[in-house]
């Protein structure tokens, strides 16, 4: 049995155009899922190696790993560590991430994208906390939201913030149920230079703060909602799958006229025309589809059939993480305060 992919040589040779040689970035190296192992997925941050494991077994493959990472060394000589992220493993830290070469200090802590840096826990989590294929959302958000006041809901990391921030943004409140990963976003900040203030970091349930945001009528210009495809707390349920709508409804009252309200759908299930006609049926005739922003080529794949790969089709969207931009307007007019 071949233990490295046979296409992982291809795919590393497609991604010339992201390799920075600075090594200060980041980017999908090999997207298993379409270019021919769906139990992979490589990703670079900077100079450490990230490797999801999806294997059956819950114990992982280490030597499939270790054969991967070093077919990825031997391409990239520059890569100092490897984090394993075993998804079917028994143990947490099986889970987050365990060292496969280097040592702890060599884990990188940072990337920069687009001029902005960006903190990493890169075994913090099952992920690696830093999306790479909302680049583009983090792109437009630099690019749109100079002098906006912004609400980063289901925040994270908080890199949607962030880079709202860069714009620079006037008020940026990052809202997130986990204050360890709000800590991420307060370190991105740092990185940066951005002033940190705690009423900008708000570590509560997303139902039960935007319902306290609607009673006080404050608005913003612009409300990103990126939520998990499903969660549940006594406040509330989320799921993409069966009411996206529900999400929309909660945050439309808090976005200003003439405000976008950014919404994100990574459910593989559900389709880009169903998503579509959610954002349809929450708008009403004061929302409209402003723009959809595509998941560049990197994170998607390069090597194989990444249109055919998905169990639901994502057009209009190109992947499965559906970027939806819509803009919003009010009956009374109001912008935000």
């Amino acid at each position: 049995m071949t233990l490295a992919p046979p296409t992982l040589s291809a795919a590393i040779d497609a991604r010339a155009p992201w390799i920075d040689g600075a090594h200060e970035g980041a980017f999908r190296l090999f997207h298993g899922f379409t270019e021919g192992d769906p139990t992979l997925t490589l990703d670079v941050y900077a100079r450490t190696l990230v490797v999801h494991d999806r294997a059956e077994l819950a114990e992982g493959n280490r030597a499939r790993v270790e054969a991967v990472v070093e077919a990825a060394r031997a391409r990239l000589p520059w890569l100092r560590a490897a984090v394993w992220k075993s998804r079917r493993a028994l143990e947490p830290d099986a889970r987050n991430g365990l060292l496969v070469f280097g040592a702890a200090g060599d884990v990188d802590r940072k990337v920069r994208e687009n001029g902005v840096w960006y903190a990493l826990s890169l075994t913090m989590n099952r992920d690696a906390g830093l999306y790479l294929d909302t680049r583009p959302l983090r792109a437009w958000a630099k690019d749109n939201l100079a002098g906006k006041r912004v609400l980063n809901t289901f925040a994270y990391t908080g890199s949607l913030g962030v880079a709202a921030r860069s714009a620079p943004a006037r008020e940026v409140v990052q809202l997130d149920r986990n204050a360890n990963f709000l800590e991420v976003a307060q370190r991105s900040c740092q990185l940066n230079g951005y002033p940190v203030a705690r009423k900008h970091f708000i570590a509560r349930d997303f139902f039960a703060e935007t319902a306290r945001l609607r009673r006080e009528a404050g608005l913003f210009d612009c409300v990103f909602v990126d939520p998990p495809f499903y969660a549940s707390t006594r406040a509330g349920t989320v799921d993409l799958e069966q009411s996206p709508e529900r999400i929309i409804d909660k945050v439309r009252p808090l976005v200003a006229h003439d405000g976008w309200l950014v919404a994100v759908n990574n459910a593989l299930w559900v389709s880009g025309a169903e998503w579509v006609r959610a954002l349809e049926a929450a708008a009403g005739e004061y929302m409209t589809l402003e723009a959809t922003l595509p998941v560049p080529d990197d994170a998607r794949g390069l090597v194989g059939d990444a249109a055919g790969a998905y169990p639901a089709d994502p057009a209009p969207f190109n992947h499965p993480t559906k970027i939806a931009v819509l803009r919003v307007r009010r009956k009374d007019l109001r912008k935000a305060t």
